[in-house]
């Protein structure tokens, strides 16, 4: 951008400019009433703007309302139009619903962090402040999660519990809904781990602690052994299908140890009836 583009404006001077033509036609773009696409003079008359309030002091007040109302955008658009829309909704049709509004979320995020991404140039970095694309997820996540995280976590859970009971799924929702938990934290494991991770792992052991009861009361020895091998090679295929970091590894040890090592006891005993038997 050449230094003599700068016409040094105000927030208060900039705002309805980029609330008009930017944010407003985004909005209506992903609600669906408008599709004109961005004319490359569009865009630079937007980018300028913005250039035009951070140049003379790019970490100044000014600046400061941009990054705040810029935030806030987020906030204002998730809390009048994503969670209405997740409410009420539960187990596959929430997902469904949730898994749109997320590919919604992350289309607003590129087009707003593309036209003020001068703001991630100095601001956010010299004020050690999350980047654009971070303080839009974290709107997402703040606000969507907060709210909604227990039913969304029980619906995947129930997904996963609904597949091991041998029901057909759509594994896609599933590694998705998961997915979001990892991209909303830029790729770590914080969310993922905090948010989902330990309820799977509880529901896991509650899952195959119920099986195991059952099958070494009413199992011959060889054909329990055949169910802890097929249960252990669905759970293979299934953590590479959809989990994340060391739930791949901690999901296969909770069913050996639900299966094998709590009624190692019990099983050394039908083995020698087994074998007396024969």
């Amino acid at each position: 951008m050449a230094a003599g583009a700068v016409r040094p404006l105000t927030f208060e001077e900039a705002w309805p400019f980029l609330q008009e033509e930017a944010i407003n036609r985004i909005i209506d773009g992903l609600d669906g009433v408008e599709t004109r696409q961005f004319t490359s003079e569009e865009y630079m008359r937007i980018y300028t703007t913005v250039y035009n309030v951070c140049e003379p002091n790019p970490i100044g007040p000014e600046v400061q309302k941009l990054y705040d109302y810029y935030k806030k955008t987020f906030e204002d658009y998730i809390s009048s139009k994503v969670l209405p829309s997740l409410r009420g909704k539960q187990n596959e049709q929430l997902l469904q619903e949730l898994l749109r509004r997320w590919k919604i979320h992350k289309t607003m995020t590129y087009w707003m962090s593309r036209f003020f991404h001068y703001l991630d140039r100095y601001y956010t970095v010299r004020r050690k402040l999350p980047s654009l694309v971070t303080t839009a997820n974290l709107a997402f996540y703040h606000l969507v999660y907060g709210e909604m995280n227990d039913q969304v976590r029980d619906a995947v859970l129930s997904l996963i519990d609904r597949e091991r009971e041998g029901e057909e799924i759509d594994k896609g929702i599933v590694r998705e809904a998961i997915d979001i938990y990892v991209e909303i934290a830029d790729g770590s494991r914080k969310y993922y781990v905090q948010d989902f991770e330990e309820a799977m792992m509880k529901a896991t052991t509650a899952f195959y602690s119920r099986k195991a009861l059952d099958w070494i009361t009413n199992q011959t020895y060889q054909d329990y052994m055949l169910k802890v091998e097929e249960c252990l090679n669905q759970e293979k295929g299934r953590v590479s299908d959809y989990l994340k970091f060391r739930s791949k590894y901690n999901v296969v040890e909770i069913v050996q140890h639900e299966l094998l090592v709590v009624h190692a006891s019990k099983l050394e005993e039908k083995k020698r009836v087994s074998e007396a038997a024969a």
